[in-house]
């Protein structure tokens, strides 16, 4: 099986959220189970992952940690 690059992923999660109701249920509620249960992605106990869903009036900018030599991040969402 071929990797999947992380933007891929993430257009692919977005999707399914638009098109099941019950996914984007979930996905808000508690992300890292709709994910293993959609996609068979098991994240790791130490990573928090959070969705928030935009509006037509609220937009959210995400800002990631500086690079480090001690910052050697796992997990990239770029």
């Amino acid at each position: 099986m071929q990797p999947v690059s992380v933007e891929s992923l993430k257009v692919q999660i977005i999707k399914k959220a638009w098109e099941d109701p019950e996914f984007k249920k979930l996905l808000l509620a508690d992300p890292k189970s709709a994910l293993k249960k959609e996609f068979g992605i098991d994240l790791p106990a130490d990573v928090d992952l959070k969705v928030v869903e935009e509006t037509t009036e609220t937009y959210y900018l995400v800002l990631p940690p500086e690079p480090t030599a001690e910052n050697n991040l796992k997990y990239v969402w770029s």
